[in-house]
């Protein structure tokens, strides 16, 4: 070999020795697997890439939609025309800026109509995709095209509710149709559990590389074209709401335990410019179950007995608001501004019998009508409104006037001071008129709830992330919760999946169909959020000290588990665990998956029980974790 090949072959090994060797490369590289990451990746890929990579920070897609059944809107759709129902866009636009102008809220006419004029082609496209098999809920005319109560109405049923035909894996079925699409198109590769940790920029100025930690430990990718960010909102960062709204710290999370808001800050990093006035937009349901075992977490589960004559207190006994006021944003905004963002349901057994006759009795039959069901853990009942003030740790002079105050108003017909009307009007927020009296009283603690967030990242139409002086950052793009100020401070019904489904098109098109601009200087922002807004707490705790004597065997324990009991299996050989099995479990498998498998292997690999889970399923983790330490303290008797 002569002395020129060997210098061009050593050459060569040392160029390929420079450049990382878990380096990756794509056309476009998308964070976040949610609906408006899993849209981006189509959409790109349908644009011309060969190559999408998406990264994951935990083990599944879905994001925010393994949440969530899933309701949609769109106007002038497939299904409306075969309805025989007349809408038009511009209506749509109308009724989306009226809900988000609410209490002050400043919606974004320029993205609220990019929007809808995208939203009825995308909505036709998702059902010819498998929408049209699903099941759908209909009105008593039989249309799929419905009104939905949870939210503020549109003025034309324009929302669409259907089941996924695999419920065993999807929640929402608008997810079961993209990750089917996805898992069908091989120019696109997920990476999970592996979370992004910094953007990085070229000499150009062009925002084009991710710096990642995954199981094997810090990966970089690169795009050519562009990095979308579609990392979801902030619903599960108690420190970053209560910097923003007064009792954002005591709101139950609703969604994922990733929609912790570190995109925001990544992108900042970068020169993003975050929406201030938006973050404050942190709409919520007042119907929160709180967890059995996580006080921070939730889901959405009301009584409605308001609806039959029950009220609702707040923690000094006391009424707050119009508990039948037909817009949910004014009770949704009572409730945020009561100490600790908690209201106690109260009612009788006349009120349920007449909820129960006037068929609106299917959440509480569902979830507290005894106590085996979910919601059991926060029911009281008592014989006198006294014994039940000291039940549930309200002042019972304050209930006790509080009701006599109510029943009297009952008794005067009219309306009260709230503006609630006892007229013996019937609606579908005002079914019969009852007082509050009876031989037995009931109380049910519910929370605010919060499952998604509206502040975020300034964007364009494009969706290209802006800095503070306007100006498009070079190859960066978002979609999704993480961008602020599109819709005002409350969302419109079934915006809350079309949305990141939709602007997620608009940015993959715009990425592959875009020029990237040079000579950008790339700086951080000059109001970044604090780090320690995102330190995630710990309790020091060790669930077993392993360094305890186990006695080898097979151990078995059950704790209560998400629809039902989880019981689990630990084996134990020369004196460490061998073997953990779930026998026995009802959890949400679409959002449980991921832990029932990894966790009991992390437990076995480590050989204790204090192992990290898997994020996004914190509370399965925290379930089998929970089993295998009763397991452990049995061996180690």
């Amino acid at each position: 070999m002569s002395r020129r090949i060997m210098s061009l072959v050593l050459a060569l090994l040392l160029c390929c020795l420079a450049v990382p060797a878990m380096a990756a490369d794509a056309d476009v590289v998308v964070i976040g697997a949610g609906g408006a990451g899993l849209s981006a990746a189509l959409e790109a890929a349908a644009q011309g890439a060969e190559h999408v990579i998406v990264l994951e920070m935990t083990g599944k897609t879905g994001g925010s939609l393994n949440f969530t059944s899933g309701s949609m809107s769109a106007a002038n759709t497939i299904i409306q025309q075969e309805d025989g129902i007349e809408d038009t866009v511009e209506s749509y636009i109308a009724d989306i800026l009226k809900t988000g102008s609410d209490f002050g809220g400043k919606p974004s006419v320029e993205l609220v109509t990019e929007f809808c004029n995208e939203d009825t082609e995308v909505f036709n496209w998702l059902y010819e995709n498998g929408l049209k098999d699903c099941k759908f809920s209909t009105d008593a005319q039989g249309r799929r095209a419905v009104f939905a109560p949870e939210h503020a109405l549109y003025s034309i049923p324009r929302t669409y509710k259907c089941l996924a035909q695999d419920p065993a894996t999807y929640k929402s079925a608008a997810h079961e149709v993209l990750d089917t699409l996805l898992k069908a198109d091989e120019r696109i590769t997920v990476v999970y559990n592996t979370k992004a940790t910094e953007l990085q920029a070229n000499d150009k100025g062009q925002v084009l590389t991710v710096v990642a930690e995954g199981p094997d430990g810090e990966v970089t990718y690169t795009a050519e074209k562009g990095v979308i960010v579609c990392t979801g909102g902030y619903s599960a960062n108690g420190k970053l709401m209560a910097k923003y709204v007064e009792n954002g710290e005591y709101y139950l999370a609703g969604g994922p335990a990733s929609a912790d808001g570190n995109g925001l800050l990544l992108m900042q990093k970068v020169g993003a410019a975050l929406n201030e006035e938006a973050m404050s937009a942190i709409p919520t349901f007042p119907m929160g179950l709180v967890s059995r075992d996580n006080p921070k977490t939730g889901s959405i589960a009301s009584t409605y007995t308001w609806k039959t004559g029950g009220i609702v207190v707040n923690q000094n006994g006391e009424r707050f608001c119009n508990e039948t006021e037909s817009n949910p944003s004014v009770r949704e905004v009572a409730l945020e501004e009561q100490p600790g963002a908690v209201q106690y349901d109260i009612f009788t057994d006349k009120i349920l019998e007449d909820l129960r006759a006037a068929n609106g009795a299917y959440f509480y039959d569902a979830y507290f009508a005894d106590e085996t069901m979910r919601g059991a853990h926060v029911k009281s009942e008592a014989s006198s409104l006294e014994e039940l003030a000291e039940k549930i740790g309200v002042p019972a002079e304050n209930l006790v006037a509080t009701v006599e105050a109510y029943n009297a108003a009952v008794e005067a017909g009219g309306t009260d001071e709230f503006g609630r009307l006892y007229d013996g009007t019937t609606n579908a927020y005002n079914l019969a008129v009852n007082k509050i009296e009876g031989e037995k009283f009931y109380a049910i603690r519910l929370h605010a709830l919060c499952v998604m967030t509206l502040g975020g990242i300034t964007a364009n139409a494009d969706m290209q992330v802006l800095d503070e002086a306007g100006n498009a950052i070079p190859g960066l793009y978002a979609a999704g919760e993480v961008v602020g100020g599109i819709w005002g401070k409350f969302v419109s019904g079934g915006t809350g999946v079309m949305g990141p489904i939709v602007f997620g098109k608009i940015a993959a098109r715009n990425v592959m169909n875009g020029e990237l601009a040079e000579g950008y200087e790339v700086k951080p922002a000059s109001n970044l959020l604090d780090e320690s807004l995102f330190a995630k707490e710990t309790s020091g705790e060790t669930l077993f000290d392993m360094s305890r004597a186990l006695t080898d065997g097979e151990y078995t324990a059950t704790v209560d588990g998400q629809e039902g009991p989880m019981t689990v299996k630990t084996t134990i050989e020369g004196g460490k665990i061998a073997a953990v099995e779930v026998v026995e479990n009802a959890e949400t498998q679409a959002i449980a998956g991921g832990a029932l498998e990894a966790v009991p292997q992390q437990i076995v690999s480590a050989n204790s029980v204090d192992v990290d889970g898997v994020t996004g399923a914190t509370l399965t983790s925290g379930r089998i974790k929970k089993a295998v330490a009763q397991c452990l303290e049995e061996a180690a008797k």
